[in-house]
């Protein structure tokens, strides 16, 4: 089961579906991410969290108008990000799932999570 934070809100927005996703070991679960932004430069981020634990790092995109990709140290090659042509929207794609990947996902724009780009950097 997958499970992701509906939205959250203030000067940019960032929109994920409610509900759980449920999916079958071995499947593709595509989890949305719809946002908002003021800025295009900044960076979209991907988190997991399982229960009890703090949000974990998993991805980010850099400057949605020239994107690029960030993963977490070691990447999970399981994991790819599907940016829209409008760059609006940012999907986390799993692939072959696993009841290991259970968790709940969150989506969030910088600076949501932080304004220091080398901070975030520097913490990955």
């Amino acid at each position: 089961m997958f499970s992701s934070s509906p939205e959250c809100k203030g000067e940019d927005r960032v929109t994920q579906p409610p509900g759980d996703v449920i999916a079958t070991e071995g499947e593709t679960v595509t989890l949305g991410c719809t946002f908002e932004n003021s800025n295009p430069a900044n960076n979209l981020q991907w988190y997991r969290q399982d229960p009890g634990s703090a949000p974990q790092f998993l991805l980010l995109i850099t400057d949605t108008t020239e994107p690029s990709v960030v993963k977490a140290q070691p990447p999970n090659p399981r994991l790819t990000p599907k940016l829209n042509k409008e760059r609006n929207r940012v999907d986390l794609e799993i692939s072959s799932a696993a009841v290991t990947d259970s968790a709940v996902y969150y989506c969030a724009l910088q600076p949501t999570v932080t304004g220091n780009t080398k901070t975030l950097y520097k913490n990955l």
